[in-house]
């Protein structure tokens, strides 16, 4: 498989709103009002109504960043499964939010003689007003298909 390590893809933007918010609240099962009710959110100390902290995960699959790498490499999905995922928070996202992004490729390396390929990307993401709200680290395992001789 090719090496991409260092490869940066080109920047994304998403505007985040109040409902997509709530929906990932409640596709979360996470009932907290601070989520969707503004007035608690502001008594609570944010700015706004603030998203549940995985979010940016959401933010990165809403603007179709997910397979990127996978795809570059002629990796078929179905060889692949989502290993891992870290992130490093900044500042809360808001709703009215417009969250930019960049995908780098980190790391590459294989494990079990080959058979295992790990891909780990970082995201940094920033909103409007070009402050990191998340740095997003996922890793991703493709199987490697031996051909039969």
């Amino acid at each position: 498989m090719q090496n991409i390590v260092g490869k940066n893809y080109p920047p994304f933007s998403v505007p985040v709103d109040r409902e997509w918010i709530a929906a990932f609240a409640d596709a979360i099962g996470d009932p907290d009002p601070v989520y969707r009710d503004e007035a608690l959110a502001r008594a609570r100390g944010f700015a706004g109504i603030p998203a549940p902290p995985t979010f940016g995960f959401a933010v990165v699959m809403k603007a179709n960043q997910s397979f990127m790498v996978l795809d570059e490499l002629g990796v078929p999905k179905t060889r692949a499964m989502h290993a891992e995922q870290a992130f490093e928070y900044a500042a809360p996202i808001l709703a009215g939010d417009v969250i930019t992004g960049r995908q780098r490729v980190a790391e590459q390396y294989d494990k079990k003689g080959g058979a295992l390929t790990f891909l780990v990307s970082e995201f940094d993401l920033r909103n409007q007003r070009d402050e990191t709200v998340v740095t997003l680290r996922t890793t991703v395992v493709v199987r490697n298909v031996q051909e039969n001789a």
